[in-house]
This record gives structure tokens, C-alpha cells and sequence, in this order.
């Protein structure tokens, strides 16, 4: 049976994503993607020659964004003009689905080396600016913002207000904790970004990590979407900036090439959910592709699974009985933030160096996504 592998996957640091405020706000979304592919080339040691196609996730391609960004990212990078690049939006899936195009092309025996996984700058590209005016009046679903959806799973799964503050309280001192351990062997690839006056600021961290995190102050926030709710901006991801890129192989360019992989992809799924409730997709999508590997959730040593907001996977932990240490060990999106269409490569570059780093064998990433959809992929480390 035809093998994926996973040779490199590298991301940017996380800027929080305000014009304002945002250490990496004056790159240009071209090129902070064109660092990382170049980044991911450069570490794989492989010939940029070689590489047959370039796809990135992003969630609102237009403007900065639009314009086909893999293309002239992977142009921008140095790539060879031979090498073409193509720009999905699977809504927050993007980045993962990206990789699963990628690893099945490969198994399709159409490529030999993809470089797959997304960016999004929404410092300079606001969530929801691709929105149309209205939806069709006849269409079948009341459809609602994402945070009455996270108010809804929260009532469902009965999950209060201090139990998600604990949540984001612990996934902000799980990020602390693995910055300051932070090795030179890491998927955070350190960017030098123009400065109004000087020279460049070096960012190596992802700026929306509190090193102190505050939980009395969080605990005063007010509900964000119901007067009366329990979904605060404490305990939801951050608005951010960031890419993230992965190179995968066939067994034939691991061969040919003289790579050596850090992970195989066992199995990847893409399921549809309740489009209003929206956010409990990670549930039946692990289910399935841990069905598909052949595995059970006790055979999983190190989840990555997208903080979109705290009742997410404090639902899916509550159906899946998942041993709370091994699920998002260095934090979430709560801490470091949620570049949209990065984030699916961001955690697979989490999950590939967390296996790495603690000796476990099978890791796990799975991501809610708008309308009521989710991603899900099992790797095992090489």
C-alpha cells in the first residue's frame, strides 16, 4: 500500500491581528507565506526543482489575500517558475484540507513532493470581508455567527462559565510553558520584519501568549454574543496573523531524494455536522478517522485540536473520553491565536515536533469549521 510522508512542517510565529498592534502586520501576506515555504525547502534540504505544486489554505482570499497567493507566494520564494500553486478556502479546515489534497495527490500517483498548508494576515484581511450582503431567502438554515453556535455547545454539553475559563486559563499556561522550553530544534521559523524607523524587529514567539496569564482578570470579561452567555474573548481564539507550510513525499521521492521523514500520514477524513450548531464536527471526524487508522483514542498519544473556542474541545473531550494531558499539551488557539488558514498547518507543525519531542508514536488534529463542518488526520511518527 502506497505511503505519504511528512518530510518538514514549519510555521510562522503568531502575530496578533490588528493593523494596530500586530508584529507581523507590515509583511505582506505573500511573503510571510514565501518565507515559510522557503524555510521549509531550505530545512527539507530537498531541490526546489523537484517540488511539483504549491497549495495553500486561506479563508478570505481577496485583496492582499486574493489574486491566487500560492502562486505568487511559491514565486515569490524562489521557486521555479515550472513549480504551479493553487489557493483553497475550506473555512478554518483550509490548511489541513490543503494537506489532505497534497497527500492525495501523492497517493494517486499524480506527485512525488507537494508543499501544502495556508496563511492568513487577518491584521490586513478582516474575517468576513468575503461575506455576501445576504444569504438567499429560501435557504435551508438559519445560519448564525460562530459564537451564538459556541453558546449553543455550551448549553448542550453543560459547560459553564468558570469550566471554560479553566480551559483558557490552561491552554494560555501550557503555551508559557513551552515557550520559555522552547528549543533551537522547533517548527517556529524566527522572521525579521521592517521597522517603522531602524532596523528590522526579530520575532521568534507568538505574541498572544500572557506568560502570566490572569485568571481573576479573566473571569471579569463580559459574554461577547448573549447578555446572559458564557462565551467571553477570554475564552475564544485570537484574531491573528501567521503561515504554515508542510512538505510531503511519496515513498518514491523519499527514496530517489534521500529524505528522511518525520511522520507517516495514517489516515485523513472531511465530515459535514448541524451547519447551525456548527462546531461539534470534531466528534464524528475523530471518530471516523480514528476508524479508518485502525485505532482506538487510547492509542493516541498527542492531539492537536483547534481552540476555536474553549466549549470545542472540552465537548469533544466529554464524547471522546481523550486523556486531558495529551490533548493540546503547549496550548491552543486560545493562547497563540487563530490565523484562519494557517492554522491547519500550524498544528500539524505542533503535532509533528510534539511527537518528536515526547517519544509518542500516533498524534491526532481535528479543527471545527463554519457551516458546520470538520477536518481530522492521524500521522504516526517515523
Amino acid at each position: 500500500m502506497a505511503e505519504v510522508y511528512i518530510i518538514e512542517a514549519l510555521r510562522s510565529p503568531i502575530g496578533i491581528g490588528k493593523p494596530e498592534t500586530g508584529v507581523l502586520h507590515r509583511l505582506h501576506p505573500v511573503d510571510l507565506a514565501a518565507r515559510i515555504l522557503r524555510a521549509v525547502v531550505e530545512h527539507a534540504a530537498v531541490d526546489p526543482s523537484a517540488v511539483e505544486d504549491v497549495i495553500l489554505g486561506c479563508v478570505t482570499p481577496i485583496g492582499d489575500q486574493g489574486a491566487n497567493l500560492a502562486r505568487l507566494a511559491a514565486l515569490k520564494a524562489g521557486l521555479p517558475v515550472e513549480v504551479p500553486g493553487v489557493q483553497l478556502n475550506r473555512m478554518c479546515g483550509s490548511g489541513q484540507q490543503a494537506l489532505h489534497f497534497a497527500a492525495q495527490a501523492i497517493l494517486a500517483g499524480d506527485m512525488d513532493l507537494v508543499l501544502a498548508g495556508g496563511v492568513e494576515m487577518m491584521s490586513r484581511v478582516p474575517l468576513g470581508r468575503d461575506y455576501p450582503d445576504r444569504w438567499p431567502d429560501d435557504f435551508p438554515y438559519p445560519l448564525v455567527h460562530q459564537g451564538q453556535s459556541a453558546e449553543m455547545m455550551a448549553h448542550r454539553w453543560r459547560l459553564g462559565r468558570d469550566t471554560l475559563d479553566d480551559f483558557a486559563y490552561t491552554s494560555h499556561v501550557r503555551a508559557a510553558r513551552a515557550r520559555l522550553a522552547r528549543s533551537a530544534d522547533g517548527p517556529i521559523v524566527p522572521l525579521d520584519v521592517a521597522a517603522p524607523e531602524g532596523p528590522p524587529t526579530r520575532v521568534e514567539d507568538d505574541q498572544g501568549v500572557r506568560l502570566s496569564p490572569d485568571r481573576a482578570r479573566m473571569a471579569q470579561l463580559k459574554p461577547v454574543f448573549q447578555a446572559e452567555g458564557v462565551v467571553t474573548a477570554g475564552n475564544s481564539s485570537q484574531v491573528s496573523d501567521g503561515a504554515a507550510v508542510a512538505l510531503l513525499a511519496s515513498e518514491q521521492a523519499v527514496r530517489s531524494h534521500g529524505l528522511r521523514p518525520r511522520a507517516r500520514i495514517a489516515a485523513r477524513v472531511v465530515v459535514g455536522s448541524d451547519p447551525v450548531l456548527m462546531l461539534d464536527g470534531p466528534i464524528p471526524a475523530t471518530r471516523r478517522v480514528l476508524q479508518r487508522a485502525g485505532l482506538s483514542i487510547e492509542d493516541i498519544d498527542w492531539v492537536e485540536i483547534n481552540e476555536a473556542f474553549a466549549c470545542v474541545p472540552l465537548a469533544w473531550q466529554a464524547e471522546t473520553h481523550a486523556d486531558p494531558e495529551r490533548v493540546n499539551p503547549q496550548g491552543g488557539a486560545i493562547a497563540h491565536g487563530h490565523p484562519l488558514g494557517a492554522t491547519g498547518g500550524v498544528l500539524m507543525a505542533k503535532l509533528v515536533y510534539g511527537l518528536a519531542a515526547s517519544g509518542g508514536r500516533y498524534g491526532l488534529q481535528t479543527m471545527c469549521i463554519g457551516h458546520g463542518m470538520a477536518t481530522a488526520t492521524v500521522i504516526e511518527r517515523m
